[in-house]
């Protein structure tokens, strides 16, 4: 009798280690279906590899930071009665919203603010004729440049022949438009003792003309605007050395996703040379067309 109970009792030992290993089996052979199922797999496709460009068709809107004072890159005019912001890099976030299938918010601030609304959020780009330099690249990311153009002075038509050269310059005022590239060409110029920084480019041609100012830094896209309009300005290339860094979109800082995103359609608008058609109808709009 203890003989068989001792036999029973190593029948149930054996029998209860088979049945671990099968539970054991089992749920390795689970773990190994879980990570072969058709349905794990569409779950870490579901991630996006454009979190930031799917935000903004999400919402529906893409908002753009400008400073619409400085004709024909962005600027006011009246449009059926209704005072809008307008200009080439307004059309041009415009494309980018339609290519998205968005509608495009325009907020209008002072160009020294626009990076920093930009760091805090407020905008998902900044379209404000703004230059790629490398100290704004430290704090933002730039789309590909989209336009040059080359750096000027803006002076009295009567002074044609007082200033030709960039020592011409030397000992007398300029203006220039805070945070802008120019601010740093008026330093290197005249000294930063005779550069007068303002927040709106029309404050800097009141200056000009009053005669509080000899000369406005700024490049000959937005003087041609302003000559058109004032017989009494001129744009004088007095051999600024300045190396062209163009204009382009700033995003936020690591929004990789949204700058390629970007210079894809900025791409596709050079084949169809977009940009000069929408820099000519901008002229129109401000009345400078040459």
């Amino acid at each position: 009798m203890k003989k068989m109970k001792k036999a029973l009792a190593l029948l149930l030992a054996v029998m209860t280690v088979f049945s671990l290993a099968a539970c054991g089996a089992k749920k390795d052979d689970a773990a190994v279906d879980n990570a072969s199922d058709p349905a794990g797999d569409t779950a870490q496709e579901e991630t996006s590899s454009t979190p930031n460009v799917d935000a903004i068709k999400k919402a529906g809107v893409l908002v753009v930071g400008t400073s619409a004072d400085y004709p024909p890159y962005e600027f006011h005019t009246e449009i059926d009665g209704k005072d809008t912001i307008v200009g080439f890099d307004i059309a041009i976030a415009q494309y980018f919203a339609d290519q998205m299938g968005v509608e495009l918010k325009v907020v209008d601030m002072s160009f020294n603010s626009l990076l920093i609304s930009l760091a805090k959020g407020d905008f998902d780009l900044v379209m404000a004729g703004m230059t790629p330099n490398e100290e704004r690249k430290k704090a933002v990311d730039f789309t590909d440049v989209f336009y040059r153009n080359k750096q000027i002075v803006l002076i009295r038509t009567e002074d044609a022949d007082k200033f030709q050269t960039m020592e011409d310059l030397v000992g007398h005022k300029g203006a220039v438009q805070t945070g802008t590239v120019q601010e740093q060409i008026a330093h290197d110029a005249i000294g930063e003792e005779n550069t007068v920084g303002l927040v709106k480019f029309q404050d800097e041609i009141m200056e000009l003309k009053s005669g509080k100012v000899d000369m406005v830094f700024t490049n000959s896209l937005v003087a041609a605007g302003y000559v058109a309009q004032n017989p009494d300005l001129m744009i004088q290339d007095v051999g600024i050395p300045y190396e062209d860094d163009g204009f382009a979109g700033a995003v936020q800082k690591g929004k990789e996703d949204l700058v390629e995103y970007f210079n894809g359609i900025i791409a596709e608008m050079a084949e169809q040379n977009l940009v000069e058609q929408y820099i000519a109808e901008a002229q129109e709009l401000a009345g400078g067309a040459e």
